[in-house]
Formats: C-alpha cells, sequence, structure tokens
C-alpha cells in the first residue's frame, strides 16, 4: 500500500491501465512529470509487482505496462503501521475518483448529448443482511468485469467506446451501535 500512496505512482497506473504501454518520457507528458520522476515511480512500482517493461522497446525506449487490471485492497488492517497506510491510500484514491467526477460535472456540456444522458450518478438507501450485501457487491463486480478485457487490448474497444469510471460505494451510513458493559 505504501507503494502506490503517492500522486505520482497513482497517475501512472491510471495512465498504463486505460492507455497502456508508455514510456516514462510518454507517461510524464500526459501526467506532466518528468521523465526522471517518472522513471523512478515507474521502477518503485515495479519492484512491488504492479508494472513491468513492456518488452517492446527499441534502443533505449523502455514501455512499461501493468501486471494486472485492478487493485484491491481490504480494510482488514493487522497492525497500526498497515492501518495508516491503508487510510492514506484510500484517502488519496477517493479525492482522485471525487476530482475526476467534479470534472465530469465542469465540462459535462461539452460532450455529445447522448454521452451527456447517460454519464451521472444515482444514489439510494437499502435495508439488507451482510450476506445480501455481499452477494449484491459480487454480481456488481462481475457485471462490470464484463468490459475488462478492453482495457488489456485496445481492439477490443467498439468505435465511439469512451473510457468511463464506475465507482460503487457501498456502507451503512448510521454510526456502529454503542458496546454496552
Amino acid at each position: 500500500m505504501r507503494a502506490l500512496a503517492h500522486p505520482i505512482r497513482l497517475s501512472l497506473i491510471e495512465l498504463l491501465s486505460v492507455d497502456g504501454p508508455h514510456t516514462a518520457t510518454e507517461a510524464g507528458e500526459v501526467i506532466g512529470e518528468s521523465p526522471s520522476s517518472c522513471s523512478f515511480h515507474l521502477r518503485q512500482l515495479a519492484k512491488y509487482g504492479f508494472v513491468e517493461e513492456a518488452g517492446q522497446g527499441q534502443g533505449r525506449r523502455r514501455p512499461w505496462r501493468m501486471t494486472q487490471v485492478g487493485t484491491t485492497f481490504g480494510s482488514t488492517r493487522a497492525d497500526a503501521e498497515t492501518s495508516v497506510a491503508a487510510d492514506a491510500l484510500a484517502g488519496m484514491i477517493q479525492e482522485r475518483y471525487f476530482e475526476r467526477w467534479r470534472q465530469w460535472r465542469r465540462t459535462v456540456r461539452a460532450y455529445p448529448p447522448e454521452w451527456q444522458e447517460v454519464g451521472g450518478w444515482s444514489e439510494m438507501v437499502w435495508w439488507v443482511t451482510l450476506a445480501e450485501q455481499r452477494e449484491l457487491d459480487q454480481q456488481i463486480a462481475e457485471l462490470v468485469r464484463r468490459y475488462r478485457d478492453r482495457l488489456l487490448d485496445p481492439l477490443r474497444r467498439p468505435a465511439g467506446a469512451q473510457p468511463v469510471e464506475f465507482v460503487a460505494l457501498a456502507f451503512p451510513f448510521r454510526p456502529p451501535p454503542v458496546e454496552q458493559d
């Protein structure tokens, strides 16, 4: 988690996940960082198994790619240090999601009308058991996974396809019950 809890590393992971392999120089141009900074952070991500050299380079050109699509981490923490790292990473990722959503809201009218209609949000509350919420999480993940191959293979992307971010937040919103002594 500490390897990911850095804004440049998160930007690199997002770039490689959505757009595929890039060199440090290419990545730097896209995310607004120097090639040397991107190179350092790509090596750090490789050290922890998140990225690898794509092997498509010629000469000094060294493209990098993701080793897997998607990263998950749980909320169960073994110790205080891991808890702090998980909270920092979760906070950074959350802010990135919401900043992209705010950007969408600021620019929505620049999209074609049909994209304006499908981009949006919904909010609802439901009463479920823990087992039912787990089942719902699994069903949503399975539905979204149907499109995962398009991240890895640009040739599978239909004409007119856009990268669309889907963020689902599900959590009990009332404070936990207070235990009585």
